[in-house]
């Protein structure tokens, strides 16, 4: 990709006016000296080999002992390269598991994410870490951090995407793997974008934890002000079924959705898209879907009340749109005369996760039964300082969340400036035979 100077650092200037993002003149001086007619694309079978991960459960994790990866944590906790492991296995039953050396890529070979698939982290760790199954260990003759790098790349998503396989879950085998074609610049080159992307990495890095102390900050502060603790005026506490009605939501599931139609909410969106509050759905359905569906109307809040995650039960998003929407399966429809947006900013507080623990149910699925709501509490102040306090949440809300403004949009953006020169450093003239 050919960028000119100027175009750069406007790129730059948009999303960090600040400059520290490294100047690509070094790298492209070093591929100028060193690769200068192209560099060769080689078959990750060719410069590697994979190794499957075997025997290792989430059961068999423990707190100490040997370095353990999971492949599930791959997806949710690992970064491009690792030094350390968040669990362990014992060490009589790491040797009869298959193990990742320092250096050696481990990938994630199943996710119902088709970008997901072959997500993967560099082991730079000192010792050796036993993998689970559904994982490969890629032993290779290039910098570890380079492949991990290229594996996010959008050229390897390419030619993977032609590769994947299953309905459900989907999956990647060894044999595709090894036919992806890689670029091997020489050693040195593939070091200087490791560098650079390191770079942007740890200003990222730098962005979320800054983010994530200022929604911690939040959290304190909007558990503390739903506790009105410091109110001046009384405040009852009523079980939320003597201040409104709860519907059982039912119809949509995900295979009705369409481009255009009556909006539609999904329980699994309310625990990954909405925030507190709503002014348009995610998805929509048919209007004969959703002539047999539950519909919330505007004022309304709509409450998961289904999930593996005992966090997400509760979850709940105020629908604040002109018209009704078609609400799915595992939720519940709570209408009543208090502000919305206040309810909604309740079921996220503290002190309702704290009162809905002892009445979850389920094993692997874990649920709120609408009985419980007959005994949870939520305060009741005036019309007038629910509005109060709506107004000061949505200020703080919007600090930390809204992808518009502040934190996250910067979060955004440099996520796409490391992306654009992830591609861009990854992109090679291929050297002729």
């Amino acid at each position: 990709m050919n960028v000119s100077p100027m175009e750069e650092k406007q790129i730059l200037d948009k999303v960090h006016p600040e400059g520290k993002i490294p100047r690509m003149n070094d790298i492209d001086g070093l591929i100028s000296r060193l690769c200068p007619e192209g560099v060769p694309h080689e078959q990750m079978g060719e410069v590697g080999e994979f190794v499957r991960g075997s025997g290792l459960q989430k059961a068999d994790l423990k707190t100490e002992g040997m370095p353990a990866i999971h492949y599930g944590q791959i997806h949710t906790h690992y970064g491009v390269w690792a030094t350390e492991t968040i669990s362990f296995v014992d060490v009589e039953f790491a040797s009869r598991l298959r193990q990742a050396k320092p250096g050696d890529v481990i990938l994630a070979t199943t996710s119902e994410d088709d970008d997901a698939v072959g997500k993967a982290t560099a082991w730079l760790g000192d010792k050796n870490a036993a993998v689970s199954g559904d994982a490969f260990i890629y032993r290779h003759t290039l910098d570890a951090r380079y492949v991990s790098y290229f594996l996010q790349s959008e050229d390897f998503q390419r030619q993977k995407a032609r590769h994947l396989t299953g309905a459900k879950v989907r999956r990647i085998s060894r044999a595709s793997l090894e036919n992806i074609r890689i670029p091997v610049p020489p050693l040195e080159v593939q070091r200087e974008i490791v560098r650079i992307l390191d770079k942007f990495t740890q200003l990222e890095a730098e962005l979320e934890a800054e983010l994530e102390a200022r929604q911690k900050q939040y959290a304190h502060y909007r558990d503390h002000l739903l506790t009105f603790a410091d109110s001046r005026e009384s405040v009852r506490w009523v079980p939320m079924s003597e201040v409104g009605t709860f519907i059982r939501g039912g119809g949509p599931q995900k295979k009705d959705f369409v481009d255009q139609g009556i909006g539609c909410i999904h329980y699994g969106q309310i625990y990954t898209h909405y925030g507190p509050y709503a002014h348009e759905t995610l998805s929509c359905i048919a209007p004969d879907v959703a002539a047999n569906s539950r519909m919330a109307r505007p004022g309304d809040v709509v409450i998961a009340v289904t999930s593996e995650n005992d966090e997400d039960l509760g979850k709940s998003v105020a629908w604040l749109g002109q018209d009704a929407v078609a609400i799915s399966n595992h939720t519940l429809i709570y209408t009543s005369d208090l502000n919305p947006k206040f309810v909604a900013y309740f079921l996220s507080s503290e002190s309702f996760q704290v009162q809905k623990r002892r009445h979850i149910t389920g094993a692997k699925v874990r649920a709120l039964p609408t009985k419980a709501f007959d005994s949870i509490q939520i305060p009741i102040p005036s019309r007038a300082v629910q509005n109060g306090v709506v107004q000061t949440l949505d200020s703080f809300d919007a600090l930390v969340n809204d992808l518009s403004s502040g934190l996250p949009a910067e979060i955004v953006a440099r996520r796409r400036q490391y992306e654009y020169y992830r591609d861009r450093l990854l992109t090679f003239k291929e050297l002729a035979s």
